[in-house]
């Protein structure tokens, strides 16, 4: 087993609000559930109205699937207008790592 995860810090554009905030994030979040099968959440800069940073987990017996699923995220967030990508950290865990 295979363990994936994907650290997204992303500033928003034009939010001015935590409520707009919530209203930009969501629907990258859901994205991201639906079309990759994945955990997803918004785990830091919570207190930030233009800061996200989105937590994404993925799990399989291939190493290169969870490779591969964690770099679609990642695509999928950087190529979103509304958000800009600031920096993408993948951790891997497998069981040559007990």
């Amino acid at each position: 087993m295979y363990v994936g995860a994907l650290e997204l810090d992303v500033l928003l554009g034009d939010v001015h609000s935590l409520k707009e905030k919530r209203s930009v994030v969501r629907p990258v979040v859901a994205e991201l559930r639906k079309r990759f099968e994945v955990a997803v959440s918004e785990t830091g800069h919570l207190d930030l109205h233009r800061r996200s940073l989105i937590g994404v987990a993925a799990v399989a017996a291939d190493l290169e699937h969870v490779r591969d699923v964690l770099a679609s995220c990642e695509r999928l967030v950087a190529g979103r207008p509304e958000l800009e990508l600031l920096s993408a950290r993948t951790r891997l865990v497998g069981p040559e790592d007990d």
